[in-house]
């Protein structure tokens, strides 16, 4: 619709169009979603659609070739979307303490997954002889790790009944919390904590989940090592992120000969339509795009035996879970073995409560008796509580900071040995961008108009795709030719930007204020506290992540529609001025359209992602990453394909916590 037309509806009259009359009109156009659920619906209808075709997938499989074939490729995708493993290097292992408790003794060891990766873990066995079957035990999100009673319970029972049991810290747990204030007392939540480590990883192509995955790998190499352990007895069980950790684990190694993941199993529809994704290792790179469900993780290890703990009240959806189930049964059924799969369910809420750790052993009843378990002293490994103050300590971020490092060489041979066009090809492929020639026109409502000296102000909303609108303010000249035309794009309201027309407005220039998709208005706050260390909106970048998409290439794709429509209106060359968090998408559609733009200004962004890895408490800056970017480009590189005197960089910084 043409900016000089009449105006659409019953709104002809309406003047100072408040942020409810914005939100009024978005959701009307969208058919009754909220604006802050606008996103997370566009996104979830992709996933839906993605579950959809993987449930086809699926019901092809019918020979022991079909599956195999499956196992196979989903197999090397999910190491794939991880970033691969790295080599396997001494694992340093040592003792460091040891007791006895009511039917059990126990060893506190020290182990190192990668070099100077401290992994503090406590084996419980038996008072009988061995050699043992063993169980690794990944704990769940505990803020104390394996000392949390629950997971002392799994293990000491196991050990009561002649299994040894490893448990240990997961990364941001136990003795293993990174973030700490003055004092050296944690100070970051278990779940943020992980989720703010995955933005370096995310950025350098790796992914916190492969880091825990690793851990528990290695932790496997240290029982195979132990003369007193059955090497090809070794099981895995964990409960909510130790059962996301153990059905990783479950299906990547294949030393694990029998599995139990508890209260996590259920499936990708389920989750979308109740809790949503969670924190950062639950959500692995375009899994949903990519047909990795959660009954895959299953299937993958078809047909070694596996048993679902699942718990009635769960908040992973108790019916996700019965859905995976039955689908794992058949698969495992078309291989012969269908009593291979098995599933508990407790009458109760999330947790590893004692009727699922009971039901870990299916051959025969076992009732867990009263017995004591060990004091957080106790299960300590460390001298002080915390593998920081080891000598030569490293923590996730130096992992991901030294890979950032070594992919600079890599990134700096890319762009010397192509050209300009071949480079953003790849970064459009990276940033999930779609070709201009692929974007559909942008389409206008008017909301109302008023009057401001020169210039009628129009108020918006613009729709760049189905599902997709963005509220927008227009200061429209009055009369003449318009000479520029200016594109604002805020990280906030509208309202919140009205400082910047302080200076007055130019009689024959026109203005533009748009809000991309999931700001201002359309933001979608996903609980806050902690999480706003990582940014209220990660649970919608999540939603992207798990279709292969980024919310910068989203939100690109919006700005390159809204200026190229913005320019067919005035015709007028286009300045583009970006805040916060919507620079880096400003940077990206200028670099692939620099034609485009008679000036780009960038305000408030950030330097570089190299910085925001390099950076040792990186706030809100998840929503800003492209996975695997570094491999290929850096912002830097994207600000070098626009000439100098069109480009202007200020307050770029890496805001931390």
């Amino acid at each position: 619709m043409n900016l000089t037309a009449c105006l659409i509806g019953a709104a002809l009259a309406l003047t100072g169009v408040s942020d409810d009359h914005y939100k009024e009109a978005i959701q009307k156009s969208l058919g009754g979603t909220a604006p802050e659920e606008m996103v997370n619906r566009y996104l979830e209808d992709m996933a839906f659609a993605n579950i959809a075709a993987r449930g086809e997938r699926y019901e092809s499989l019918k020979t022991p070739e079909d599956i195999a074939a499956y196992q196979d490729e989903k197999y090397h995708y999910f190491v794939s979307a991880l970033g691969g493993f790295p080599e396997r290097t001494p694992l340093n292992a040592r003792v460091v303490g040891e007791g006895t408790g009511e039917g059990f003794r126990y060893e506190k060891t020290i182990f190192e997954s990668r070099p100077n990766f401290f992994v503090t873990a406590v084996l419980f066995l038996p008072v009988t002889e061995g050699p043992y079957p063993a169980v690794l035990v990944p704990c769940g999100h505990s803020a104390n790790g394996k000392a949390a009673e629950a997971y002392q319970r799994a293990c000491i029972l196991l050990a009561r009944h002649g299994m040894a049991a490893f448990c240990y810290d997961p990364i941001g747990q136990g003795e293993r919390r990174h973030y700490q204030d003055e004092k050296g007392v944690p100070n970051v939540g278990t779940t943020v904590e992980h989720t703010v480590f995955d933005v370096g990883a995310i950025l350098t192509g790796t992914s916190i989940a492969g880091y825990r995955i690793w851990d528990g790998m290695r932790a496997i190499d240290y029982l195979q090592s132990r003369a007193d352990i059955i090497d090809e007895k070794i099981g895995v069980t964990g409960n909510s992120g130790g059962g996301t950790l153990s059905s990783y684990i479950m299906a990547l190694d294949k030393r694990v000969a029998v599995a139990a993941p508890s209260c996590y199993v259920t499936s990708w529809k389920r989750i979308l339509e109740t809790i949503g994704p969670q924190d950062g290792e639950q959500n692995i790179f375009g899994q949903i795009k990519n047909g990795l469900d959660h009954a895959d993780y299953l299937h993958i290890r078809a047909p070694r035996p596996t048993l679902m703990l699942t718990a009635t009240q769960d908040f992973f959806d108790i019916q996700g879970s019965w859905d995976t189930f039955r689908e794992a049964k058949r698969l495992y059924t078309r291989l012969g073995y269908p009593e291979r799969v098995s599933l508990v369910e407790a009458d109760e809420t999330h947790g590893f409560s004692v009727h699922l750790r009971e039901g870990l052993d299916v051959d025969a009843p076992v009732d867990e008796i009263h017995f004591a378990v060990l004091s957080d002293a106790d299960m300590q490994c460390t001298p002080t509580g915390q593998i920081t103050a080891m000598e030569d300590y490293r923590s996730t971020l130096d992992i991901s900071r030294e890979r950032a490092e070594g992919l600079k060489a890599q990134r700096a041979a890319f762009w010397q040995e192509n050209t300009p066009e071949v480079a953003l090809q790849k970064v459009r492929e990276l940033a999930g961008i779609r070709g201009a020639d692929a974007l559909p026109p942008v389409t206008a409502e008017v909301l109302g108009e008023e009057e401001m000296g020169e210039h009628t102000v129009r108020h918006l909303l613009l729709n760049t795709e189905p599902g997709i609108v963005l509220p927008a303010r227009a200061y429209l000249p009055k009369a003449g030719d318009i000479a520029q035309a200016h594109v604002f794009t805020p990280d906030t309201n509208l309202d919140e930007l009205q400082s910047v027309l302080d200076v007055g407005l130019t009689v024959n220039h026109a203005y533009l204020f748009v809000s991309l998709r999931g700001m201002g208005l359309t933001e979608n706050y996903k609980w806050g506290g902690g999480w706003m260390k990582v940014g209220n909106d990660w649970s919608t970048f999540m939603r992207a992540y798990l279709n292969t998409l980024s919310m910068v290439g989203l939100r690109t794709e919006d700005l390159r529609q809204v200026t190229a429509w913005f320019a067919a209106e005035t015709k007028a060359p286009i300045t583009l001025t970006a805040y916060g968090e919507s620079t880096v998408p400003a940077l990206h559609a200028a670099a692939l359209q620099p034609e485009a733009y008679a000036h780009l200004t960038l305000t408030g962004g950030i330097p570089t992602w190299q910085a925001v890895v390099e950076a040792p408490r990186p706030q809100d800056q998840l929503i800003n990453t492209v996975h695997n970017a570094l491999s290929t480009y850096d912002l830097d590189n994207l600000e070098r394909l626009i000439a100098p005197e069109k480009i202007t960089v200020s307050g770029a910084t890496v805001t931390e916590f």
